[in-house]
């Protein structure tokens, strides 16, 4: 092989990798909003914690991606006549992709992800693992094994409580070592942006979907209804904010995230209409860009309240 080829080869590896495997656009956006929030709050409670909340991030993200490699795994190795993503299996089959390196790669981000443990349990106690252990479990169970998640139908209001209340519970336990009521709730509006990034690629591929035995919701109930439970998320996304102010007794400011209505008024209408491939395609990072503005402005009139 010349060096034309190699460096041809290095290149497409690279893309297969980040483009087709890492989800750079979708993962890192949805790990961090909720973790803005949590830190947000511990900010307004006069408990922010940096160090922690930096680990809390990594961590959760290494899980999100270890969980996105074992779906692709899993569906090179259980679906290999379903041509979900081609270019996977075009690199299986011209070595570009080894399914030896993608088994080590989960292996790696789950590991990465526990070395974080030993320093949280060191500033905040034990309890932390509950939350190390809830995230992978559910990371690993989306599409592994005969009880995946997506297998159950499951999945979307397990995003809701894993991006709305978790993450965002256990960010803020890493900082106070404590829990407050508004530590459960006020993620809530993130979590239902990050489903609906779910519920995008829940109908996008919907036909491949059906022939891997998920039950996701365009498989079970239709196109019609998955629109509607998007349109819902998205809604009560934008109406919990106002719950915030009139009954939590935050300030005027914790309606910041409203400045992203538009946004997801246009995200909404596309998805609502469209089933091509092409339009959806570039809804998922839109919606996981979105969820990332929504939580940094959420945090921020959390702070400001403070």
């Amino acid at each position: 092989m010349d060096s034309d080829s190699r460096e041809q080869h290095t290149a497409v590896r690279r893309n297969i990798w980040i483009d087709l495997l890492l989800y750079p656009t979708h993962t890192l956006p949805t790990a961090a909003a909720p973790v803005l929030v949590g830190a947000g709050l511990a900010v307004h409670d006069g408990v922010f914690a940096a160090g922690p909340v930096a680990a809390a991030f990594v961590a959760s993200w290494l899980v999100h991606v270890g969980g996105v490699f074992t779906d692709n795994y899993r569906l090179l190795v259980d679906h290999a006549s379903v041509p979900e993503h081609p270019e996977l299996h075009d690199a299986l089959d011209d070595g570009t992709l080894q399914l030896a390196h993608l088994r080590w790669a989960i292996v790696a981000c789950f590991a990465l992800a526990a070395l974080t443990a030993p320093y949280l349990v060191s500033v905040a106690g034990p309890g932390v693992l509950v939350f190390g252990l809830i995230g992978g479990v559910t990371s690993l169970g989306y599409a592994a094994g005969p009880f995946s998640l997506t297998r159950l139908g499951i999945a979307d209001p397990v995003f809701l409580i894993m991006f709305g209340v978790v993450a965002e519970a256990g960010t803020y336990y890493v900082q106070a070592h404590a829990f407050t009521p508004a530590a459960f709730v006020l993620g809530l509006p993130v979590g239902a942006i990050v489903t609906a990034v779910l519920l995008i690629d829940d109908i996008r591929d919907r036909e491949f979907d059906a022939r891997k035995g998920w039950n996701t919701g365009p498989v079970r109930f239709g196109l019609g209804w998955t629109r509607a439970e998007f349109t819902g998320l998205m809604v009560c996304a934008y109406a919990i904010p106002f719950w915030f102010w009139l009954g939590l007794g935050f300030g005027p400011a914790i309606l910041l995230p409203l400045l992203t209505a538009p946004f997801a008024v246009g995200i909404t209408r596309t998805v609502r209409s469209s089933v091509e491939f092409e339009r959806l395609f570039p809804m998922t990072p839109r919606t996981s860009a979105l969820a990332l503005a929504y939580g940094l402005l959420l945090a921020a009139g959390t702070v400001a309240h403070g």
